[in-house]
């Protein structure tokens, strides 16, 4: 099994000293009683594989829960200077902080003040900050995604022609020369809403593109280095989002035909466990055809789950269900369960994943796409209807479900899928891609010892 396939053994569980231990926080001990178990012949291949990953899972979990409480409040007071104790252990119980024990002491997730700028207007504007990407509205009072959709309602569909950039970099102080470096960056791929695509610049010369139909598509580099430099790639490609009018049935279905893999489990994060059977019966209720049953499961979404950033998908277990049972989650598990509720019902469902893409501003995102007869291939995005449900928006929520606007890029159609070439180290997102990953002489590196940017260079709307 590759390195990265050790994750789809996780539903092997832990054994339970080891579960103990993770969850009080005692790290060392966890690893120390994983590497008595891996040095043992009698453990199972699954248990196995499942152990390798846990470890690595567990030496990167406290990075992504560096403040102790009063380092939190601190962080909290730089922008809001009369933030109180109380208010915090208040959000703190309420589940509005998302924190782990370390060595039995509680220690707080790293974005969680992003995360209560994102989704709490009134703590923003106390803390005098605008969430990333917000926009103000045109000139006729309408915001971006609203004229979206406005238009692809008026006209049928609405495209854009971006360029964009990425690039990547080895952190200075890592580097030495003589390094064996890989890079990976994603690139636009196939897709049923994009056309066009064109690479424009590959610096310096990549050792692998990737065909547009790759899972998840990527420029590829391997070089013995002598000096550090960028790897960088621009491209071009155009996004058209066509408007299906849900209330009719279509000429003909759109797309191509389900897969059988569009209605299958995906260890670790989507199975079909007791509790999400069940949870799909008691959501779809009285529902009957596809599109009833996945509205239904959109709207449970949307309506009930919250928003959170969350800690590095390499560290999350079952996602899909864990999102159901907490009610938060960002995007990509947003997503997940949706695709998760729709498959143990039988509804084929996909993965989309890869970035916003607006002017001035582009950030990573996911989102899905179901099948129901006789519409064929439609889209969802459950955390924007989630944000625009919190906006009080409720024809922008009912929009996404069927719809995405144009301003975004896909680079990956496929979760938990292999690069086109070997990897020999651990990815930073071993489900998904994109940002890009490195290598450093066969060593996965992690998200603090490189950097990466990601731009759009350009963007206009065409007919």
């Amino acid at each position: 099994m590759e390195l990265n396939g050790n994750f789809r053994a996780l539903h092997a569980g832990l054994p339970e000293d080891v579960r103990r231990m993770k969850e009080h926080g005692d790290f060392e001990g966890a690893l120390a009683a994983i590497e008595r178990r891996l040095a043992c012949g009698n453990t199972p291949a699954a248990l196995r594989y499942a152990l390798t990953a846990q470890a690595e899972m567990i030496r990167r979990l406290p990075g992504n829960f560096p403040y102790g409480r009063g380092e939190a409040l601190d962080l909290v007071r730089a922008h809001i200077a009369d933030f109180s104790a109380d208010e915090f252990d208040e959000m703190v119980r309420g589940g509005r902080v998302e924190w782990i024990y370390v060595n039995g002491e509680p220690r707080y997730f790293g974005r969680f003040f992003e995360t209560l700028c994102k989704v709490d207007a009134r703590f923003a504007a106390r803390a005098g900050v605008a969430p990333a990407g917000t926009e103000p509205p045109d000139e006729n009072g309408e915001s971006r995604l609203d004229r979206a959709a406005r238009l692809m309602r008026e006209k049928g569909s609405m495209a854009v022609r971006f360029r964009c950039r990425a690039s990547l970099r080895i952190k200075d102080e890592l580097f030495r020369p003589g390094m064996k470096v890989g890079a990976a960056l994603p690139l636009p791929c196939a897709c049923p809403s994009q056309s066009g695509v064109a690479i424009d610049l590959v610096s310096p010369r990549a050792s692998l593109l990737a065909p547009e139909d790759a899972p998840q598509r990527v420029v590829v580099w391997n070089e013995t280095m002598e000096w550090n430099h960028d790897f960088s790639v621009e491209f071009s490609f155009t996004r058209r989002q066509n408007f299906a009018d849900l209330s009719r049935a279509p000429r003909r279905p759109c797309g191509e035909a389900p897969r059988l893999d569009d209605t299958a489990e995906l260890p670790p994060h989507v199975l079909f466990s007791p509790f999400m059977k069940s949870l799909a019966r008691e959501i779809a209720g009285s529902a009957e055809t596809a599109l009833e049953k996945a509205r239904r499961f959109y709207d449970f979404i949307t309506l009930n789950v919250k928003y959170r950033f969350m800690p590095d998908y390499f560290c999350l277990e079952d996602i899909a269900a864990n999102c159901a049972r907490s009610l938060t989650g960002d995007c990509g598990v947003q997503a997940l369960l949706l695709i998760a509720l729709c498959r143990v019902s039988g509804i084929p469902a996909r993965w989309e994943s890869g970035w916003v893409t607006r002017p001035n501003f582009c950030s990573g995102h996911d989102w899905m796409m179901f099948y129901a007869p006789p519409f064929g291939w439609l889209y969802a995005d459950p955390s924007f209807g989630g944000g625009a449900a919190r906006d009080g928006n409720e024809v922008r929520r009912q929009f996404y479900f069927g719809h995405l606007d144009p301003w975004r890029m896909a680079a990956n159609t496929a979760f938990q899928a292999d690069f086109p070439v070997p990897w020999e180290g651990w990815r930073c997102d071993p489900y998904d891609n994109q940002s890009g990953e490195m290598l450093c002489d066969g060593r996965g590196l992690r998200w603090y010892e490189f950097t990466g940017a990601k731009e759009v260079l350009s963007c206009e709307e065409v007919e």
